[in-house]
């Protein structure tokens, strides 16, 4: 369904300095698979996801491929973007849900224009189909008359996420799904992007709601820094043998479950990134040898990765 290689993002600077959001990331996402992405906020996780759909701001240069199928989305213009990818081939449940609803048209107007411009039901069966729609993001029929500004965080979620399901886009991006959501929400809310890849489809889900990942995802893969360090089966990464990768494990033991151990210092700002492994400084495994970068091994990009033991529980 979707193959990226060696994608990277530099976002060119005043005085010449460059930011690298992204450094040469590769994966890949089957029909039928869910990838979650996680890592702390800053890592790179929603550039990467505004780089496939080519919604980077002026400033940003992209290398590397992105193939959805036969189409290199990096190489891609904006009308194919805009006319054949966005909606029709890859929908997006936006990070920033009320920046990309229409302030000044109702819920109920957005999601009719939607289904009619992605499904061609008739006008007659706009209004129904339009409730479905809303349905299957849990946001109430009783708001679909509503504007944006009247709409809470977890509503303006909700509807943000029956819009990017409308189309049943072969691809779907989801960056940050659960935002605002209470726990029952956030539940039916991953369980539907579940069943969009249960059907065939493909999701790649960027969160920071690591239960939330736990209970959909059929990969992890972890990014720090602008890179991808560790790529998992869901079942070890969350079980056994666990995350092989220190910051990945750390970002496990921080949970209240686990060991609430939070990870010690910071990460480093993107636009003065080390030559050698940027989780260093706040590792404790770290020798002269992560003075270099280290190469991705096995789905684990570390010099000194975890032994395959278990992970409490």
């Amino acid at each position: 369904m979707l193959s990226v290689d060696n994608l990277s993002v530099r976002f060119r600077m005043r005085g010449g300095r460059q930011i690298a959001a992204v450094s040469d990331a590769s994966f890949a996402l089957a029909p039928g698979e869910c990838l979650a992405l996680i890592g702390e906020s800053g890592c790179g996780k929603s550039v990467l996801a505004s780089a496939l759909l080519g919604l980077l701001p002026r400033n940003a240069e992209t290398t590397g491929r992105a193939l959805l199928g036969d189409l290199d989305l990096l190489a891609a213009d904006e009308r194919t973007l805009a006319r054949t990818v966005r909606g029709r081939r890859i929908g997006l449940v936006p990070q920033s849900p009320s920046a990309h609803l229409t302030p000044v048209r109702t819920v109920r107007s957005q999601l009719e224009e939607t289904v009619r411009e992605l499904t061609g039901v008739p006008k007659a069966g706009l209004r129904e189909a339009a409730e479905a729609a809303a349905e299957r993001a849990a946001f109430p029929a009783t708001h679909l008359d509503r504007h944006p500004h009247q709409l809470s965080g977890g509503l303006a979620q909700r509807a943000a996420t029956a819009l990017a399901l409308v189309g049943d886009a072969p691809l779907l991006l989801a960056d940050e799904p659960t935002t605002g959501l209470d726990r029952d929400l956030v539940d039916r809310t991953v369980d539907e992007l579940r069943r969009h890849a249960d059907t065939g489809r493909a999701l790649l889900m960027i969160t920071h709601d690591l239960a939330a990942a736990r209970r959909i995802a059929d990969r992890v893969a972890v990014m720090y820094a602008g890179r991808i360090v560790e790529i998992a089966d869901a079942p070890a990464f969350f079980g056994a043998p666990g995350p092989r990768h220190p910051y990945a494990r750390a970002l496990l033991d921080a949970l209240p479950e686990r060991a609430f151990t939070p990870i010690p210092g910071m990460p480093p700002e993107l636009g003065d990134l080390p030559d050698g492994c940027a989780f260093a400084p706040r590792c404790a495994r770290a020798s002269a040898r992560c003075e270099t970068l280290p190469a991705p091994v096995d789905g684990v990009a570390c010099h000194h990765p975890e032994e395959a033991t278990a992970c409490s529980n």
